[in-house]
């Protein structure tokens, strides 16, 4: 955000997207008058600041939304107090079934909003069911802010081609099959395993697994423990970062037999540890944490270097 602010101060953007980092209403970016915001999911996470209810969280998440501006709400099944909050302040509400949504035509999807359907679009680059939802939702925002920023149709098909967003959902090429997923709560595993569902058969799955002691780490695994053959669990050295014992109940408690349990110090040493286990047919999958992920991928970029 520090370098996106920056910017708008001294060169002549024509558009700033700023990424609610916690929350909405106490986030840094709340400081600013959005001309328009999205809401893509509401999720149980960081229950300790935004409380342990769906209802709660979205309250907090609504904060972002501004009277007489757009607000995009991408959950398919929203709490109602993002509807209330909209409501009471006056905000341009516009929800995914209601106001905008998609269709799934054969080899493509079309789009429908306030300005009408939008067909033969490509599926997006990035991987998994949710996308359609995302993209839908990305844009129904750019219709909302066409006056003032108009995207042609070919850009918006450009743009679902040639998406990239490491980390979330990447299949890296080469065999056994590496997923690097950021997937830290219940929600987000969910989506998790319905994608390595999808992806087919393989003998055996490997996840590389790292979390902070704050996720609700038995939900995750409970969401993810059909898809795994063995857990590799890491140790995470930074503040937050969950450890041996931590580790262990979260895991029995997602219903993960303790032996395809093995612990390892870091991700890294879990990661070597499943490059040396898997065979070319077998499947990796690194998630967790940012934390985990970033220290893969450093290693992997480390790996290709030599």
């Amino acid at each position: 955000m520090d370098v996106a602010v920056v910017r708008a101060r001294t060169e002549p953007l024509d558009a700033v997207i700023l990424e609610v980092g916690l929350g909405g209403r106490l986030d840094a970016v709340n400081a600013f008058d959005c001309d328009c915001a999205l809401l893509t999911s509401i999720a149980i996470d960081h229950v300790d600041y935004l409380g342990g209810t769906r209802e709660s969280i979205g309250a907090e998440k609504a904060g972002i939304f501004r009277r007489g501006k757009p607000a995009i709400v991408g959950d398919p099944d929203p709490p109602s107090s993002v509807i209330d909050h909209a409501h009471a302040i006056g905000a341009e509400l516009r929800l995914l079934g209601r106001d905008f949504g998609f269709r799934r035509q054969e080899q493509q999807w079309m789009f429908w909003g306030e300005g009408g359907r939008r067909a033969g679009l490509a599926y997006p680059a990035l991987r998994g069911e949710r996308q359609l939802v995302n993209a839908s939702a990305a844009i129904a925002a750019l219709e909302a802010l066409r006056a003032r920023l108009p995207v042609g149709m070919q850009d918006i098909r450009n743009g679902l081609a040639l998406v990239q967003l490491p980390g979330r959902f990447q299949v890296l090429p080469g065999r056994p099959v590496v997923v690097l997923d950021v997937a830290h709560n219940p929600q987000a595993a969910a989506v998790l395993a319905e994608n390595l569902r999808e992806m087919g058969f393989f003998p055996e799955t490997f996840a590389v697994f790292g979390m902070l002691q704050d996720k609700d780490i038995a939900g995750v695994c409970r969401a993810l423990t059909a898809q795994i053959s063995t857990w590799l669990a890491a140790d995470l050295s930074v503040p937050r970062g969950a450890r041996g014992e931590i580790l262990s109940g979260g895991l029995a408690g997602g219903g993960v037999a303790a032996g395809k349990v093995f612990h390892f110090d870091t991700p890294r040493e879990a990661y070597a540890s499943a490059r040396n286990r898997a065979n070319e047919n077998d499947r990796i999958i690194a998630f967790g944490s940012f934390h985990t992920v970033a220290e893969i991928m450093r290693e992997i970029e480390a790996e290709r270097a030599e």
